[in-house]
């Protein structure tokens, strides 16, 4: 199973590198794959260590992969890096295996810390929408056009009945995104 989080990398400089990514479970190890070239590779390569962050803002995933970076961060608890300050929970985690390969090289990490901070309120179809829409955000050069205008088109239905604030603004910037992509001309499928 896949799950999807906002991993945080501690950059060469001090500061947090924020990047939405899916993320496995290997027994009690997190694995983590970064694709070459990534600064999540070059960060998890050189400290050996990374941050989960467990949100419901889908804002943040939004954001990160339509380069807004400024979220608010608080240093971790136990190893060297960050977490987001609004994050529903997080594990920091430190690097003890990889498996090394040319596309996407595996990170086996071991929990250091975890720490619940809220609430999770429960599923919403609308950031699930959005979490869609951004996967499709990282794969517009080898998906057809026809099949990112059918997905957009249904994932539209549930911003539509059930987004809030949030939802909306995170969605218009992955359109937005889309839209700007050379293949890419779904303005036909939102106006309807």
């Amino acid at each position: 199973m896949i799950y999807e989080a906002v991993v945080s990398t501690c950059n060469l400089d001090g500061t947090a590198h924020l990047s939405p990514m899916g993320y496995c479970v290997n027994g009690d190890m997190v694995v983590l794959a970064p694709f070459v070239p990534s600064i999540t590779l070059e960060n998890l390569r050189r400290e050996c260590s990374a941050v989960l962050n467990f949100t419901d803002d889908v804002s943040i995933i939004a954001g990160c992969l339509t380069g807004r970076y400024d979220w608010a961060v608080t240093a971790a608890e136990k190893i060297r890096g960050w977490r987001l300050a609004t994050t529903l929970a997080h594990r920091e985690l430190v690097v003890v295996n990889s498996d090394d390969d040319n596309r996407r090289p595996r990170f086996y990490l071991a929990t250091e810390f975890e720490q619940s901070h809220a609430s999770f309120r429960g599923f919403n179809r609308a950031q699930a929408a959005v979490i869609e829409a951004a996967i499709l955000l990282t794969r517009l050069d080898w998906i057809a056009v026809e099949k990112v205008c059918q997905e957009i088109e249904y994932l539209n239905i549930a911003i539509g009945k059930t987004a809030g604030p949030t939802e909306r603004t995170a969605w218009g910037w992955i359109v937005q995104a889309i839209q700007g992509h050379p293949r890419h001309d779904i303005s036909s499928v939102l106006s309807k």
